[in-house]
């Protein structure tokens, strides 16, 4: 048997329906007890486009190709992303076939797993990269002898692999062996796996909840283990000279980055160079990326005084008050753009959404934490703001590669994806801009700001767990630092009272609190931040958020 373009289709649906039946179970895999842990949905939303082909009768790699497009495009939060980038790979593998057999399976199970490595640098064992890594180590090595033309077979031998690897994740992460529980992100791929394995022997997973996917929740809770130690996030698009033109052809430049910084994210795509650094020498980045083609390297533009600069015309103004702005038509006939530099950010809460736009933010998307926005939706966002260079700001880990992702499919604009993994990150960023500043003085005053900023926050257990020796019931205020629990209280003023322990020297604080949050009571969590950190400057603000009682900036 070989698998055609209607076959494959099958099978993706297949996958898209094990995990909505499953997502639920999925996001309960999440390593801390805290709101967010909606892994889940992200890759069952990331998949569930697929569902918009609407039969395919096609060759295999047209049916791959599209299919990878739109997961891509619809790909939310790290696990979506990296999902995404698995079935773009195989896409590539299965380039110009009309079917595949058992031994162009394992080429593309590898590609896909090549793919998802390479845009994820320094990946830690014991997540959902281990796990393709191992189903695709052993499809190269039983495709042509054990398993040759017999395709259903190999699926289902390497669903058992798969999920051997998946069972050995709390082997190589203690946090998931602690909390006993296996990596959520890895789940997914063997749920994903599992589908379309059922597909192929006559009998594909039918979809059970028919519930509208497009709800407010999404967000991945893996284990981050990543820290910045440079001084500088360097980042920047290289388009490629015609004799770079193709993948792998910027070995030195990834060699260069990888062995003078950490936190590498590096993409060597067809037509361009996409990188990301921590480096005390942006310089030699720079110096070494222009001699694959030119430098997309962007100064960042303070929007307080320059939000309102030019306006294309009175007419094209009036035109554009009747049309959407994330519309293409708005894009195409009328958001030209007008200004150099403009800036996009992502966050929740009406408070903490006027902030933004009150330091410049042209367009902000709604999302954050259990709702993660899209590929299209950062795309849609960046389209709609009138500014030739588009900084992306996405203020939480788990939207940094999907906006990455969104990046590479713009086209006529510049667009910088900053690394900020917080809201107080990326106000902190628009606050450190200079308007009069040279560019590379403004992009390391901001990171140096980024790095420079505690974040703070409260919110309440959903489950009952233990981490690090401490037992948490579900229903405590949990007092997070920088994404780590730091504290547990009965109640958020409790945690409050012991995140101020963190803020003795502080000299400014800003304390956002949230929509189920009384002023009555966030004047009482200023009390007891005032009464630790005396001489700070303290500004209380009614942000709106869900889930997060209070989100807390600290410099």
């Amino acid at each position: 048997m070989v698998i055609n373009g209607h076959i494959f289709y099958d099978m993706m649906i297949s996958a898209a329906n094990a995990l909505d039946n499953n997502k639920t179970a999925i996001n309960n895999m999440n390593v801390f007890p805290v709101p967010d842990g909606d892994t889940g949905i992200n890759m069952t939303l990331t998949l569930s486009t697929v569902r918009n082909l609407e039969g395919f009768d096609g060759s295999v790699a047209e049916c791959a190709g599209k299919i990878a497009d739109m997961v891509l495009r619809s790909a939310r939060g790290n696990s979506g992303a990296i999902l995404s980038l698995f079935f773009r790979g195989m896409a590539k593998a299965l380039s110009g076939l009309d079917s595949a057999d058992a031994t162009d399976i394992a080429k593309a199970f590898r590609k896909g797993t090549d793919e998802a490595y390479k845009a994820v640098m320094n990946p830690t064992e014991g997540t959902i990269l281990t796990v393709m890594r191992k189903t695709a180590e052993e499809a190269e090595e039983i495709a042509k002898t054990r398993f040759a033309g017999d395709v259903e077979g190999m699926f289902s031998y390497l669903m058992d692999i798969a999920q051997e690897a998946l069972d050995k994740t709390p082997e190589q992460l203690p946090i998931l062996k602690e909390v006993n529980v296996v990596d959520a992100g890895g789940y997914g791929f063997v749920t994903a796996l599992s589908g379309m394995t059922a597909a192929l022997n006559n009998n594909p997973v039918a979809l059970l909840d028919t519930s509208s996917s497009e709800t407010s929740e999404a967000t991945f809770g893996d284990f981050d283990t990543e820290s910045i130690t440079f001084a500088y996030c360097t980042e920047c698009v290289v388009e490629k000279n015609d004799e770079f033109k193709g993948e792998g052809t910027a070995r030195e430049l990834h060699e260069l980055i990888c062995s003078i910084g950490d936190s590498v994210v590096f993409i060597d795509d067809e037509n361009i160079i996409k990188l990301h650094v921590h480096t005390d020498h942006p310089g030699q980045v720079f110096e070494k990326a222009i001699e694959y083609g030119a430098l997309a390297t962007a100064k960042i533009e303070n929007m307080k005084k320059q939000h309102s600069n030019l306006v294309a015309n009175e007419a094209q103004t009036k035109e554009a008050e009747k049309l959407p702005t994330h519309s293409a038509e708005y894009v195409s006939k009328v958001m030209k753009p007008v200004k150099k530099y403009g800036f996009v950010s992502v966050c929740m809460g009406e408070g903490i959404t006027e902030a933004f736009k009150d330091l410049g933010a042209d367009v902000v998307i709604h999302g954050g934490q259990t709702m993660n926005p899209s590929t299209q939706d950062i795309i849609d966002g960046v389209n709609a703001t009138p500014a030739e260079y588009v900084y992306v700001l996405p203020n939480n880990k788990n939207i940094y590669l999907v906006a990455v992702q969104a990046a590479k499919l713009v086209s006529g604009k510049k667009v910088i994806v900053m690394n900020t993994r917080s809201v107080p990150q990326g106000i902190t960023a628009m606050i450190a801009f200079n308007p009069d500043a040279e560019e590379d003085v403004n992009l390391d005053a901001m990171e140096t700001a980024i790095a420079g900023v505690t974040s703070m926050s409260v919110t309440h257990a959903i489950r009952n767990t233990t981490i690090e020796g401490a037992k948490i019931i579900s229903g405590q205020m949990l007092g997070m630092v920088n994404g780590h629990i730091e504290c547990v209280g009965d109640n958020s003023i409790e945690c409050i009272a012991k995140l101020a322990d963190r803020m003795t020297d502080a000299s400014y604080i800003m304390l956002f609190y949230g929509d189920d949050v009384s002023e009555s009571d966030a004047q009482k969590a200023e009390a007891a931040v005032r009464a630790k950190a005396k001489d700070a400057d303290i500004a209380l603000i009614c942000g709106g958020q869900p889930i997060y009682d209070y989100i807390i900036s600290v410099e």
